[in-house]
């Protein structure tokens, strides 16, 4: 993965400190309204990372200590970490083989009497089908959180994944479609939570900085709850202005060079690459590929191939269960998660790939499948 960033996000930035603000101010203001008009959400509230939109999320949504909440184990393991900075304990799921999503079914498996809340994936891009893991949590009063972190630009039922949820959280890392450097987003439909959001993840201040340094005469702030420093720079927000105009044609080249993969790679035994679900599109944040035992070799032999060949993969996304900070919990049996985590890798995809650069890496994938 490369992020595509070019001379207007350059100009964007110098425009920002030429102003002489910096830190949170009108930009992010102004990407808080375009972000939440691109995903056709109500509110957006930016923070400094994903991880800590999961954190707000989790804390405005009334999750406490002693809670359960249900999370895919097959994610990367910030979904996990989120619930236990509220003293909750996550709850691994198993998940979809073709998606590498959790499902109500899956959910359902993993549900406690102690739990209050699901933390949906999109992972690497695929929409998560939430319609029914929502059917199942909301008659019981558990609140679904959405881990879009992957998800900018992919689609569930012809609308922008999030905009079903309550509350969803999204990510702007550079390995995402959609980049500020570091930076993330909460959106939600209920103002009660955006509001409190706003206020925890500024020190939980009555009165915003932006507002406070505006006046001459600075009104006086009060802190009513122990919050966060969870800040977005009007640095990053310049950025992320301009790359959100971009996402649609981002989205565009990326699905492109899938169908390439997807074409080339059709005749290979033993290959299977993730597609899109019958619900919606997947951004293609990540393309990552199945290496069955028909393949010439396994996954670990494929890696050390394109290796050799000066081709950089990843192994496929992380079981978190197996992780030492999460290994002691216990869980339902986790049957995909431990094939896919064990047997999936990440091919090389980004804006500016080459048809040659996707030749050799589909070069070495057909040399050592026999073709």
């Amino acid at each position: 993965m490369k992020p595509w960033l070019g001379a207007a996000e350059i100009a964007a930035v110098t425009e920002v400190i030429e102003s002489g603000w910096v830190a949170q101010g009108p930009r992010v203001a102004a990407f808080e309204t375009a972000f939440a008009d691109a995903m056709r959400t109500r509110r957006a509230v930016a923070t400094s990372s994903c991880t800590t939109a999961l954190h707000l999320a989790l804390v405005v949504a009334g999750i406490r200590p002693g809670d359960d909440v249900v999370v895919p184990s097959f994610s990367f393991v910030a979904t996990a970490n989120a619930p236990t900075y509220v003293g909750a304990w996550p709850v691994f799921a198993d998940v979809d083989l073709a998606t590498g999503n959790i499902t109500a079914e899956t959910v359902a498996a993993a549900l406690t009497p102690a739990t209050r809340a699901v933390i949906a994936v999109d992972q690497a891009g695929m929409p998560v089908d939430l319609a029914p893991i929502r059917a199942l949590c909301d008659p019981l009063g558990i609140v679904v959180i959405e881990d879009a972190a992957c998800g900018a630009g992919s689609t569930y039922h012809g609308r922008p994944v999030g905009a079903g949820a309550e509350i969803t959280a999204w990510s702007f890392h550079p390995r995402k479609i959609l980049t500020t450097g570091e930076g993330g987003m909460l959106t939600t439909s209920r103002p009660e939570w955006a509001a409190r959001a706003r206020r925890l993840r500024e020190h939980a201040m009555s009165v915003s900085a932006a507002d406070r340094h505006a006046s001459l005469v600075s009104p006086p702030e009060e802190y009513g709850e122990v919050g966060f420093n969870f800040r977005m720079t009007d640095l990053q927000a310049a950025v992320g202005l301009v790359q959100l105009g971009r996402l649609p044609e981002i989205v565009a080249r990326r699905r492109q060079l899938a169908a390439r993969y997807r074409d080339e790679l059709a005749g290979v035994p033993g290959l299977r690459l993730v597609e899109d679900p019958a619900w919606g599109t997947s951004n293609v944040q990540s393309l990552w590929l199945e290496v069955l035992p028909s393949y010439g070799t396994d996954r670990e032999g494929l890696l050390l191939a394109l290796a050799s060949a000066g081709i950089s993969a990843r192994r496929g996304i992380m079981a978190a269960h197996r992780q030492p900070a999460h290994a002691g919990r216990d869980h339902v049996p986790l049957p995909v998660t431990e094939r896919l985590t064990s047997s999936t890798l990440i091919l090389p995809l980004f804006h500016q790939m080459t048809d040659a650069e996707l030749d050799r890496v589909v070069q070495v994938l057909r040399d050592h499948g026999g073709l």
